[in-house]
């Protein structure tokens, strides 16, 4: 398991150099200037995303697609991850892993518009969609869908069964004693409960999942803050300043250096977000929409909320709390954002363990939907079942395995997922703007598509 886990982190740090870097964050400025800055439209992308349009072709509602790729970027990335990225990076990572996220809102608008653009209706009338769709009929390119859809399918059973199977189990070890086996043999029945249900199931629940769960995490990130209050205006200036300086970052921290802050803060930053990554728009394409840039424009708050506001709460929260409390251990990332909860008094612990696993289960549940759309491109629906297995074995065995090696194995699964991907988003920029001038630029987002 050692070696193991030394070959996925030294194949993790070379997937993870400047090329990666400067392909995502490149990508994400380029579909930002190459779009007018769609970020400007983040309110009405919120507004749409509630609004009822039950007219609109699709398997399920705009709110239910948005709620399940929330349910699979909203999880232990979000928390676990902030805090594996700041231990590593230092806390300028938090800076980079915003960034990420800001220009990040540009990809997620493009992957959405691609999604619905290039979806396909199959004969029992479910609409089917994602990169490997753009790729086949946008570009032509069948063999790089194949590995994309191929890349998906393993994917899934790092970041969204092993990784979430194991914050859950190690979360509710810590912090009741429950037996990690334990924990993954509940959370392997609950999820075959919901995911035998197809995607409508899965939308539903996620649907009345997500809300609660965001509310009820930053609920707990403002208590702290309010308590770090003399701490806060400090730690902005460290995230800053440690962003771009190779310098020791001070407060306690061991000076990592930009390179490090910025790898760490970026590969975080996709891991939670996915903006760029290809596997929200697997479910973006089974929106009701009227035409491909409303759905896109929803899509596009999901990063919003994700990385601009989540991710920025809990990076303040670590990062104040380890100026406020010098007895935390940062370079301890898998309990560094428990370490910070533990400070609201009697019921901090309780507030971040009812966050992880609720953020896990339901990236749990959103990625199983990913891997069986990706499956189910790859060889059939004939395999939905013998998937559905699988990965329900494997959150069983990502209760019990260690972090460290999952965590390198998910980083290695987002790269070959985000190469092709990227790569449909800058070659399809042309289809992008098309669609988008004809609905966005010129005010006709309440049109129906002639497709």
């Amino acid at each position: 398991m050692e070696q193991l886990n030394t070959f996925f982190a030294d194949l993790s740090s070379m997937l993870w150099g400047w090329p990666m870097m400067i392909l995502l964050l490149g990508t994400h400025i380029f579909l930002t200037v190459r779009l007018r800055f769609p970020q400007r439209k983040i309110f009405t992308a919120i507004k749409l995303s509630v609004t009822r349009d039950p007219d609109a072709t699709g398997d399920v509602s705009q709110f239910g697609s948005l709620a399940t790729a929330l349910a699979a970027t909203i999880g232990t990335g979000n928390i676990i991850g902030v805090a594996t990225a700041v231990s590593l990076g230092g806390p300028g990572a938090v800076l980079w892993c915003w960034l990420t996220g800001v220009f990040g809102i540009a990809t997620k608008y493009s992957e959405g518009l691609l999604a619905i653009k290039y979806r396909i209706k199959t004969a029992d009338g479910k609409m089917l969609g994602g990169p490997m769709y753009a790729l086949e009929r946008g570009l032509g390119w069948k063999w790089l869908a194949v590995l994309f859809a191929a890349f998906t399918a393993l994917a899934s059973f790092g970041i969204g069964s092993t990784v979430q199977a194991n914050a859950m189990s190690v979360m509710t070890f810590e912090s009741y004693g429950v037996p990690q086996w334990l924990t993954g043999l509940v959370v392997c029945s609950l999820l075959a409960a919901v995911v035998f249900g197809g995607v409508k199931i899965i939308a539903r629940v996620c649907g009345l999942l997500v809300p609660f769960m965001a509310l009820f995490y930053v609920i707990g990130c403002i208590i702290i803050l309010v308590i770090n209050g003399p701490y806060l205006l400090p730690a902005i200036k460290l995230i800053v300043h440690s962003a771009f300086s190779p310098e020791a970052a001070g407060g306690g921290f061991v000076g990592s250096g930009v390179m490090l802050a910025a790898r760490y803060g970026i590969a975080r930053g996709l891991f939670s977000n996915e903006s760029g990554l290809g596997s929200a728009p697997i479910v973006a394409a089974a929106a009701q929409t009227r035409n491909p840039v409303r759905q896109a424009l929803v899509s596009s708050s999901g990063t919003f909320w994700d990385t601009v506001v989540i991710c920025a709460m809990t990076g303040l929260v670590i990062v104040s709390s380890i100026l406020a409390y010098p007895d935390i251990d940062y370079a301890n990332g898998a309990t560094l954002t428990k370490a910070a909860f533990a400070k609201i008094p009697y019921i901090g612990t309780s507030l971040l363990s009812v966050g992880v696993v609720t953020f896990a289960f339901s990236t749990a549940i959103g990625w199983c939907y990913y891997g069986e759309r990706a499956v189910e491109y790859l060889a059939g629906k004939r395999t939905m079942l013998a998937y559905r297995i699988v990965y329900l074995i494997s959150v069983f065995l990502g209760s019990v395995v260690g972090l460290s090696l999952v965590w390198n194995i998910a980083d290695c699964m987002n790269a070959f997922m985000a190469i092709p991907n990227l790569l449909s988003l800058v070659f399809l920029s042309g289809v992008l703007v098309s669609e988008t001038r004809k609905y966005l630029w010129n005010n006709k987002l309440d049109e129906y598509s002639e497709e």
